[in-house]
């Protein structure tokens, strides 16, 4: 047994309102930049629909990714000779237009033009070789189009397309928000020539070198979740830090910190990193998702707290895990789900699916009704979250249903519902956590570096220098 952290992330995707705040926090803190106008660590996408890249789902295309051969995981982007011969022509690398070629406008046409008989334009321009163009695509350019024509090209509708239909009362659309998911099996890091990119072993945050980068780039079609850039400027690859400087000292990322809708939570948790392998090569993909559970273990568990302080897991790491919402969310209640596990990278960022509308057939019958009654059909909730177990996603939703049910009949007094899975107080922690829950508890961080608090911390930003912490 080999307890490692890992800092992790929830995301209440019901809480999710589209306003794309967490990436432009981002956006400004971290690629606000020449060589990275076209990136984003954090978007957030409107499913179905392409994506961010454009179809970054499609395997068949890009590569991404793990696969079992036999008994044994292998790249999908080839084996190690086959990635040597692909070091300088790479056919699965995606392109700037699979991104979107960034662009500003032409403001000086509107402060120096003349006098016309019509308003003048602001032209848009590239950001890149300064030329006019034509925008064809941005980083949120399916917002809001459910029923669009890249919603019916959306990369999960295939499997299931003919149980599907996107007629106009049966539109669906949720909001999807990603970032790097710090997986417990990259296949960035095993993708790397130059071994640049590493996971800390510290808190799991995957990072890249910028010094031992030499830019060969088969980090970025090894990725399934196509979140590492390229940089044209430096030639180095760059990714999303989940903002270590910050989980350093005790506070959380950008994004988390900045979320309208509260929809984040942040904490530790334990693994075993002698599972982790076991757990990628699980046969039948829809059992991925139990096994990686296993892989995370109790930390209220003397034996595997003892195993942690045996790593060199501090005291202040342990009670983080201890009271960890992300551990409650994830293991206790079961309610989030990694996107797509069959991918057998692990991804650390989690989801709570939604709980979509009403049918309109049933809409009329009941208040509360069975989770195959949404308007977001099952099949395509578990392409996204269970690797097609439909079984999974039919029981994570139940028990977000029974946690309003057991609300609603508290709240107007009738008897309680039978046949719960939990008991009723378990319910209202559920709901303590995912509806009214402050700040202070979805985000439980050890207190950092310096062993100070966080209100103790958020008094020093701003009032350091570069050299000296706090001031001095």
């Amino acid at each position: 047994m080999k307890i490692k952290a890992q800092i992790a992330m929830v995301m209440n995707l019901d809480k999710c309102i589209g306003c794309h705040t967490c990436s432009i926090t981002c956006k400004n803190v971290w690629t606000n930049r020449e060589g990275a106008e076209y990136m984003y660590f954090n978007n957030v996408e409107t499913k179905p629909g392409l994506g961010y890249p454009r179809d970054w789902e499609n395997q068949d295309k890009w590569k991404g990714g793990w696969q079992l051969d036999g008994d044994e995981l292998s790249l999908k982007t080839g084996s190690k000779l086959e990635r040597i011969m692909k070091l300088f022509y790479h056919p699965e690398q995606p392109e700037l237009n699979d991104y979107y070629e960034p662009w500003t406008y032409d403001y000086e046409t509107l402060i120096t033009s003349k006098r016309k008989n019509h308003q003048p334009v602001a032209r848009p321009r590239s950001l890149i070789t300064g030329q006019r163009m034509e925008i064809k695509a941005g980083p949120n350019w399916d917002d809001d189009l459910a029923g669009g024509e890249s919603a019916r090209k959306d990369h999960n509708l295939k499997k299931s397309a003919e149980d599907i239909t996107l007629e106009f009362q049966d539109i669906f659309m949720k909001y999807l928000p990603r970032n790097c998911n710090h997986c417990l099996n990259p296949a960035c890091v095993a993708a790397c020539p130059s071994g640049a990119i590493y996971k800390r072993d510290e808190d799991g945050v995957v990072l890249v070198s910028q010094d031992a980068c030499r830019g060969w780039r088969h980090c970025i079609p090894a990725c399934p979740y196509k979140k590492i850039y390229y940089n044209w400027k430096s030639n180095k690859a760059e990714k999303c830090t989940f903002c270590y400087p910050r989980l350093e000292n005790g506070l959380p990322t950008v994004c988390t910190d900045t979320c309208v809708g509260r929809i984040r939570y942040l904490g530790v948790i334990l693994y075993d990193a002698d599972e982790v392998l076991n757990a990628a090569k699980t046969s039948e993909e829809g059992k991925i998702y139990f096994n990686l559970l296993d892989v995370i273990k109790d930390p209220s568990s003397p034996e595997i707290q003892s195993a942690a302080r045996s790593e060199g897991i501090s005291e202040a790491w342990l009670r983080a895990a201890e009271i960890s919402p992300v551990y409650k969310i994830i293991k206790n209640w079961k309610l989030a789900l990694p996107l797509h596990p069959e991918y057998r990278t692990l991804p650390m960022v989690w989801y709570i699916p939604p709980l979509s509308p009403i049918m309109k057939t049933v809409e009329d019958k009941v208040y509360l009704p069975n989770s195959d009654a949404m308007r977001i059909p099952l099949k395509y909730l578990a392409e996204l979250f269970s690797a097609g177990n439909v079984e999974v996603i039919t029981k994570t939703l139940q028990r977000l249903l029974d946690m309003r049910t057991v609300m609603r009949q508290k709240e107007i007094g009738e008897s309680e519902p039978q046949n719960l899975e939990f008991e009723v107080g378990e319910y209202e922690k559920m709901y303590r956590l995912l509806g009214i829950a402050k700040y202070s508890d979805r985000i439980k961080l050890p207190s950092g570096l310096q062993g100070k608090t966080h209100e103790q911390l958020r008094e020093l930003q701003g009032t350091a220098g570069y050299i000296c912490p706090g001031g001095c």
